[in-house]
């Protein structure tokens, strides 16, 4: 790989310029760190960001989706094996699973976690009303879904930030559920205008409501109890990434901290709200995100 080293930092430009423009609170963690692990953590983005795009695409019948992403996770193996490639992402994300010795499974792992979002039919009406083609009747299931798109890239990102302690897995796994918890929460209306619900319909018959309310337009005042149980889990799954984060390198401890203070700002921001997704999206604003990046580069040199 390091035979065409202008080649090499040109396709990390490419990764950096696509996590910039794509990443919005991924990237400030980004930021904090050293170089050669900030080129990495943006190659793993830009892979995962076409795996995304490719699943996404609804003017692509879903089986073409699942073919495209096969062919994607093959053309990386290709390329891990020393095969050529004009493809930026993939030239930079071969070197960087070499120089961090990240497995490549996990990198499968992540293309295999966009397809789980990929409908096996289209949302079906009966009565008028909408079922949604995506829900999960248990928090396990959701748990295991959780799993394969969030907690994968934070199991990918402690082998770029380093760390010797076993434990760091697990706890890594953890913080990417209360990450993904946090964006399921914030993304209620739009999923389910998607004919996606990722609340457990065991947590939703809990507080006497079902998969179809959201599809139909319940008002948000009948989630507010269901979210905020899905908030307190999410709380929970979060004190891990405290644990985790003296586990890691001292030079990745800022970007984790970073990223891990804007997502809990996020979620504090939907509580401080009452839950009410649903009237607008709940964001962390440029500003506050700036000042968090600014606290994360004190801890960096301090």
């Amino acid at each position: 790989m390091n035979e065409h080293p202008l080649q090499l930092r040109a396709a990390y430009g490419v990764c950096r310029h696509i996590a910039r423009s794509a990443a919005k609170n991924f990237y400030y963690g980004f930021l904090v760190l050293p170089g050669r692990k900030r080129d990495a953590i943006s190659a793993v983005y830009a892979f995962m960001r076409r795996a995304d795009d490719i699943s996404d695409d609804t003017s692509v019948p879903p089986e073409q989706r699942r073919d495209k992403l096969a062919q994607w996770i093959r053309a990386l193996r290709h390329v891990v094996d020393g095969e050529r490639t004009d493809d930026p992402v993939l030239f930079a994300l071969a070197d960087s699973q070499k120089r961090f010795k990240i497995p490549l499974d996990l990198l499968e792992k992540l293309v295999q976690g966009t397809a789980m979002d990929v409908p096996k039919t289209a949302v079906v009406k009966t009565s008028g009303t909408e079922v949604p083609r995506t829900c999960y009747e248990t928090f396990q299931q959701l748990y295991d879904y959780c799993y394969h798109v969030a907690s994968v890239v934070g199991l990918v990102c402690i082998h770029i930030f380093g760390y010797r302690d076993p434990r760091a897995e697990k706890l890594a796994e953890e913080t990417g559920v209360a990450f993904q918890l946090t964006n399921i929460i914030r993304d209620v209306k739009e999923d389910a205008q998607m004919g996606r619900v990722y609340l457990p319909q065991e947590d939703l018959v809990r507080f006497g409501l079902e998969p179809r309310s959201l599809a139909n337009g319940a008002g948000p005042a009948s989630f507010r109890l269901v979210l905020e149980f899905e908030a307190q889990r999410a709380r929970e799954f979060f004190k891990s990434a405290d644990e985790l984060m003296p586990l890691i390198d001292d030079d990745s401890q800022p970007a984790l901290w970073t990223l891990v203070e804007i997502y809990r700002r996020l979620l504090e921001k939907i509580a401080a709200r009452n839950y009410d997704v649903f009237s607008e999206r709940v964001h962390v604003g440029a500003a506050e995100k700036v000042k968090v990046l600014g606290k994360g580069f004190l801890r960096r040199f301090t």
